[in-house]
C-alpha cells in the first residue's frame, strides 16, 4: 500500500513538473515572440510614427477651443468693457485675419531654416511651447486688449508648429505608409479633441465663468503639452540640407530659388499645379467648415441641433479618416482625393436646395465622411511629390495656399449672398471652387504620377538592399558562431 502511495505521489510530482515545464516553455515562446516583434522593422517603424500621430491629438484640442469657446469668451470681455457685441465680432474677425496673414508670410521663411540639419526639432519645440504657455495664460484675468494680444501670439505659435509638424512626416515614415500615418493623425485628432472640449463645455455651463474659463484653458494647455512631449523625445531628422557658414543668408537663397533648377526640386511643375488645385478645393472645404453654423442659423435652424450636428461631424470623421488611410494602401490617393472633391461638390449643390434641418444633418454626416480623408490625403500626397530634404520650405509654401484659402471662399459666399439676397445661392461659389480644384488636380496628377512612381521604385530598391545586407550579416554571424568566431569579427569580414 505504501509503495502504491509513493508511486502515485511520484506520478503526481512528475505530472506537475511536466506542466511546469510546458508553462515555462510557453512563457519562453511568448517572450521570444515579443522580442522578435520589437526587433521587427514594422514595429520600429510604428514606434517612430506613434508620437507624430499623438501630436495631432494634442493640438486639435486648441483648435476646437478657438472655434467654439474663445469667441464667446472674448465677446463677454468686450461687452463687459462697454463696447457693442458687433464690435466684438468685428475685432475678433480682424485678429483672425491678421494671424492668417502673419503665418502665411513667416511659415515658408521659418520652414527654410528647419530644412537644415538638426533644426526641425528645436523650431517645433519652441513654437509648440509658446502655444502651450500662451493657452494656459489666457485664463489669467486681463483686459480684452491684453487677451487679444496674447491670443494672437498663441495662435501664431500654434499655426507655425503645425508647419514644422507636417514637415516631419517624411522623417517618421516611408512612402508606403505615409497615407495611413497622415490619416491616423487627423482621425485621432478629431476624436481626441472632443475629450477636453466636452469637459470644458461642462465646466462653462455648470461653473461660474471666472472659475471655469481659467480651468478650461489650463486643461487644454496640459492636454496639448502631454501629447507634445513624446514627439520631441523620439523625433530624429533624417532628411536635411547641410548647413553652410551663412545659414540665414543661405535660407533666404534656398527659399527664393526652391523652384529653380539649382534649387533641388525636380518636379517643379507638378508641385505648383497641385498647390493651385489644393488652394481651390481646400478653400471650398474651409468655407464649408467656417460657414456651416452661420448657414444653418440663417435658415432658421435650432442652435442646439446645429451644435450637435457639428459634434456628429467630428465623431464621423474619426473612423472615416482611418478607413481612407487603409484604402489608400490599396488604391491610389489620387483617386481618393478625386472622389472626396466630387463628394464635396455634391455637398455644395445639395446646400443650394437645402430647406429642412434633416438635410443639414445629412450634409453634416457627408462632410464628416470626407473631411478627414481629403485633408490627410492632401498632406500625404504632397509628401510624396516633394524632395524630403526640402520639406520644411515646401510645407511652409503649402501653408500659404492653405491660409490664403481660409478667407477667400467665405468672402465670395458673403458677396453672392448679399447680391442675391439668398443664403442658398451663397453655396454656388463653393461648387465652383470644387469644380475648378478638381480640374486642376487631374492635370497636376498627370505630371506627378511619374515622379511618385520613381520615388517608390527607389525606396523599394533601398529596402531590398538593406534587407539583403541584414540577411548577409545574420548568415555571417551564424557561420561565425559555428566556427567559433565572434559576431564582430564575422561582420567585419563580411563587409570586407
Amino acid at each position: 500500500m505504501e509503495n502504491q502511495t509513493t508511486a502515485a505521489a511520484g506520478a503526481g510530482g512528475a505530472e506537475k513538473a511536466a506542466k511546469a515545464a510546458l508553462k515555462a516553455e510557453a512563457r519562453q515562446k511568448r517572450a521570444q515572440a515579443r522580442a522578435e516583434k520589437k526587433n521587427s522593422p514594422l514595429y520600429r517603424q510604428k514606434r517612430k510614427e506613434l508620437p507624430w500621430i499623438l501630436y495631432d491629438v494634442g493640438n486639435s484640442a486648441f483648435t476646437l477651443l478657438v472655434s467654439a469657446i474663445l469667441p464667446i469668451y472674448f465677446n463677454a470681455l468686450v461687452t463687459g468693457a462697454g463696447l457693442d457685441a458687433t464690435d466684438a465680432t468685428a475685432i475678433w474677425g480682424y485678429a483672425a485675419s491678421g494671424v492668417t496673414l502673419c503665418v502665411a508670410v513667416i511659415s515658408p521663411i521659418l520652414g527654410s531654416f528647419t530644412d537644415y540639419k538638426g533644426m526641425k526639432k528645436p523650431f517645433f519645440f519652441f513654437s509648440a511651447m509658446i502655444g502651450v504657455l500662451g493657452c494656459a495664460a489666457l485664463g489669467i484675468p486681463m483686459t480684452w486688449v491684453a487677451f487679444l494680444a496674447l491670443f494672437i501670439v498663441t495662435k501664431i505659435a500654434y499655426s507655425v508648429s503645425l508647419v514644422f509638424y507636417d514637415a516631419m512626416l517624411p522623417d517618421v515614415t516611408d512612402l508606403k505608409r505615409v497615407d495611413m500615418v497622415s490619416s491616423k493623425g487627423y482621425a485621432w485628432g478629431y476624436i481626441g479633441s472632443c475629450i477636453p472640449f466636452l469637459i470644458s463645455i461642462v465646466l462653462v455651463l455648470t461653473v461660474d465663468t471666472a472659475i471655469s474659463m481659467p480651468i478650461a484653458f489650463i486643461l487644454n494647455a496640459a492636454w496639448w503639452l502631454a501629447f507634445t512631449i513624446p514627439l520631441t523625445k523620439s523625433y530624429r531628422q533624417v532628411h536635411f540640407v547641410e548647413r553652410g557658414t551663412h545659414t540665414v543668408r543661405q535660407s533666404f537663397k534656398q527659399l527664393a530659388g526652391v523652384f529653380k533648377k539649382e534649387g533641388g526640386v525636380k518636379n517643379r511643375k507638378g508641385i505648383i499645379l497641385f498647390l493651385i488645385a489644393f488652394f481651390l478645393y481646400i478653400d471650398g472645404v474651409y468655407t464649408v467648415i467656417d460657414m456651416a453654423t452661420s448657414f444653418g442659423t440663417a435658415l432658421g435652424f435650432d442652435s442646439s441641433g446645429l451644435l450637435i450636428a457639428l459634434l456628429v461631424t467630428q465623431v464621423v470623421a474619426f473612423p472615416s479618416a482611418i478607413v481612407f488611410g487603409k484604402i489608400a494602401g490599396k488604391v491610389s490617393n489620387e483617386l481618393l482625393i478625386t472622389i472626396s472633391v466630387c463628394a464635396y461638390t455634391f455637398v455644395g449643390i445639395f446646400a443650394i436646395f437645402m430647406q429642412a434641418i434633416w438635410q443639414f444633418w445629412v450634409l453634416a454626416v457627408m462632410v464628416g465622411l470626407f473631411q478627414g480623408g481629403i485633408q490627410a490625403l492632401s498632406r500625404s500626397y504632397f509628401t510624396k511629390i516633394i524632395p524630403a530634404e526640402h520639406s520644411g520650405t515646401l510645407f511652409g509654401i503649402m501653408d500659404i495656399f492653405g491660409k490664403g484659402a481660409a478667407f477667400i471662399g467665405t468672402m465670395l459666399v458673403s458677396v453672392v449672398t448679399q447680391l442675391t439676397d439668398s443664403v442658398n445661392m451663397g453655396a454656388i461659389p463653393i461648387v465652383c471652387l470644387f469644380v475648378a480644384g478638381l480640374a486642376m488636380f487631374i492635370v497636376a496628377a498627370k505630371y506627378n504620377k511619374p515622379f511618385i512612381a520613381q520615388s517608390q521604385r527607389l525606396e523599394n530598391e533601398t529596402e531590398a538592399l538593406e534587407a539583403a545586407q541584414q540577411n548577409a550579416d545574420e548568415a555571417a554571424a551564424a557561420d561565425g558562431a559555428e566556427n567559433g568566431t565572434s559576431p564582430e569579427e564575422t561582420n567585419l569580414v563580411s563587409h570586407l
